[in-house]
């Protein structure tokens, strides 16, 4: 099993910055691809960003690529999503999730694991 806490949502203003965590414990070797998701008030959960922890290669959605970043630290097995540049409509529930495939095309259905989720709300 793996367990996945997110932490650092809040509330920005429009074009501020903040800085998401995603602290994953037990069998995280199990889970090669790690994912971060957002679901809005009435609205479907969208894919984000996703990473692998060997070798770090990442992707990520068209309305987030340039201004969200993915990362990982394999030593805290930790990964991060630091997003720039936000918009009103960024505002959502961001969940992380861990997929035991290594396909970093994401689907909320290809999650095995869930966060519990971390509120971030931009403001305009």
């Amino acid at each position: 099993q793996v367990q996945l806490a997110e932490s650092g949502g809040g509330l920005v203003q429009a074009g501020g910055s903040l800085r998401l965590s995603c602290a994953a414990s037990g069998r995280t070797f199990s889970t090669p691809a790690m994912g971060w998701f957002r679901q809005a008030p009435g609205k479907e959960r969208e894919f984000v960003a996703a990473i692998r922890w060997n070798g770090g290669d990442t992707y990520y959605a068209d309305s987030v690529k340039g201004r969200f970043t993915i990362s990982r630290d394999n030593a805290k097995n930790t990964v991060y999503l630091q997003m720039n540049s936000l918009k009103p409509e960024d505002s959502a529930i961001y969940y992380c999730g861990a997929d035991k495939g290594w396909g970093l095309f994401m689907s909320p259905k290809d999650i095995d694991y869930w966060g519990q989720g971390t509120q971030v709300t931009v403001s305009s």
